[in-house]
């Protein structure tokens, strides 16, 4: 039987097809949180005075929907493993490959990079030299940067579009050269919803789309496994009447 393994898999965009940068979970952690949270309508939109607040069980949007867990990294199991690339990473530089495309995913992509440095800095120019100088006023535009599109991948059932909201790694052991060997990294994932994606298409097209499509597999998967309870229902009626 073979053991699936979690994973977290980015797109790196490029000019031609984005490519994805997998991180597949070495150990599976053994629990693993799962919390929703229900939008309230009353916080994010209260009514203007003098209007209805309409029907009071309506809601603005998606459940809220986020993951924690803890995942092991150990280069020793690498090397034992004897995989061409993971070995020789292992040997190489312990863990630090498998850190680094984790700590990536919370860099903003999108956009020429040059392009950013140089808006922020002529941003930041004129601020200083201010606005007296001249009588026409300028304004600034400093593009937008955004996350990766990452897919956290668990079985079969669950894929689902993320966004890294928390990453503490906590490194134990190293070799003679300071690379760490063993890792335990502690991740909180934020769902992305179908109407953020659906804003991320200026910037990434392709990977929105992606995200969208995992988002309404997962959801539809969900639905029918609700339906199916449905005979556990029946079931647990004909115990109580």
């Amino acid at each position: 039987m073979t053991l699936l393994k979690g994973a977290l898999v980015s797109f790196t965009p490029t000019f031609l097809v984005p490519l994805p940068n997998i991180t597949v979970f070495q150990f599976n952690p053994e629990t693993m949180t799962h919390t929703w949270s229900q939008p309230d309508r009353a916080a994010t939109a209260a009514p203007s005075p003098g209007t209805q607040s309409g029907n009071p069980q309506a809601v603005p949007g998606m459940p809220g929907e986020e993951f924690s867990l803890t995942i092991v990294f150990d280069s020793n199991q690498d090397i034992e493993d004897q995989i061409p690339v993971s070995a020789q990473l292992g040997e190489v530089s312990g863990v630090y490959a498998r850190l680094a495309a984790l700590e990536m995913m919370l860099y903003p992509v999108g956009g020429n990079d040059m392009s950013n440095l140089l808006g922020q800095a002529s941003a930041a120019i004129s601020g200083l030299t201010g606005a007296s100088t001249t009588s026409t006023t300028t304004t600034t535009t400093v593009p937008d940067s955004t996350v990766p599109v990452v897919l956290f991948v668990w079985g079969a059932f669950r894929i689902v579009p993320v966004r890294i909201t928390g990453l503490t790694i906590n490194e134990k052991l190293y070799d003679e050269i300071l690379n760490p060997t063993h890792a335990e990294v502690q991740l909180r994932l934020r769902v992305l919803t179908p109407a953020e994606l659906d804003a991320a298409k200026t910037s990434q097209k392709v990977l929105s789309e992606l995200g969208v499509v995992a988002y309404t597999y997962t959801l539809g998967v969900r639905q029918v496994g609700a339906l199916a309870n449905l005979g556990n229902a029946l079931v647990g009626l004909a115990e109580i009447l």
